[in-house]
């Protein structure tokens, strides 16, 4: 996919006034959060262009005392690689960039495909300098900002280092990458029983308004359930496909695993699901990833 470097600001569809919705185009969306005494930049986007054109949104409410203060709920290039505006020895806007602390290793990882992104395009990634965030944690962190705490949730299984944000006073959840429509995709097998943990852990939450990085706005905590019933209903077809020895011992990415463990994607997604709200790949090559990913986690075999 080609990438744009616009942000526009999401208008208020009932959400707390305090929580500000930017929009990079299709891609991502990411989230201000302002308090009594911080303006919380929840992800920087892409490069520090689009993060720049988060400080629009951001600048205006950096008075009576505030400060800024970025997080990052995982090291992906839609959710951090603007961290350079604000860290680094160019930094426009000095702040601490708060995440967990396997967010450090996360980067690194990053250093190969930013070479080929730039190579590809030059515009929008050329330019782009990892920087890794500088105020690490492990086990949960909390923000004080006067009026609202910021609980910063390890929420891993997408990525290992992935957090999200939960706000008890206005009982609102800020979920990133943790849940997704149709579905979040763990980056490693393995990571297949922390990501539904994840899921279970934010939906016991019981937020009264949910917001991601990748679904609608208008999803709202049915999306965490959505997400949960597709992995249950995943899990059930390929223990009955394991019990029936019906799968090969090794699975290539060219087997058709949805005819193997009898799960297509329409299946295993609620009655209410409309396919055309999503890419076909959803329905296809990364269905049939999450199978695979199920399959290798159930038989203990997931990297």
């Amino acid at each position: 996919m080609s990438h744009v470097q616009t942000v526009e600001l999401v208008p208020n569809q009932g959400w707390d006034e305090r929580i500000l919705v930017c929009r990079n185009g299709e891609l991502v969306d990411v989230f201000i959060v302002v308090t009594q005494r911080y303006v919380v930049i929840v992800d920087t986007l892409i490069n520090a262009t689009t993060a720049e054109k988060l400080m629009t949104f951001a600048t205006p409410h950096l008075v009576n005392g505030r400060s800024l203060l970025i997080v990052n709920s995982h090291a992906d290039y839609d959710h951090a690689w603007g961290n350079q505006l604000f860290a680094g020895p160019h930094a426009l806007y000095p702040a601490p960039i708060i995440a967990h602390e396997r967010c450090i290793e996360e980067f690194a990882v990053w250093a190969e495909d930013l070479a080929a992104m730039r190579e590809k395009e030059p515009d929008v990634f050329g330019e782009v300098v990892l920087t890794p965030p500088n105020l690490l944690f492990n086990g949960r962190f909390a923000l004080h900002g006067g009026d609202l705490i910021l609980q910063l949730i390890p929420t891993f299984g997408h990525t290992r280092d992935h957090i999200s944000v939960y706000i008890p006073e206005i009982r609102t959840l800020l979920a990133a990458d943790a849940a997704e429509l149709p579905y979040p995709m763990p980056r490693h097998a393995s990571g297949m029983g922390e990501m539904r943990q994840s899921l279970a852990q934010l939906a016991a939450l019981q937020a009264e308004t949910v917001l991601y990085c990748h679904a609608p706005v208008t999803m709202g905590g049915k999306l965490l359930h959505d997400n949960i019933a597709y992995f249950d209903a995943l899990e059930a077809a390929c223990r009955r496909a394991l019990a029936a020895g019906t799968l090969p011992e090794t699975i290539s990415d060219d087997d058709d695993l949805a005819a193997l463990v009898g799960c297509t994607f329409a299946q295993a997604m609620p009655p209410d699901f409309d396919p055309a709200s999503v890419h076909e790949y959803y329905a296809t090559k990364g269905h049939n990833g999450q199978i695979k990913a199920m399959v290798e986690w159930l038989r203990g075999i997931g990297d």
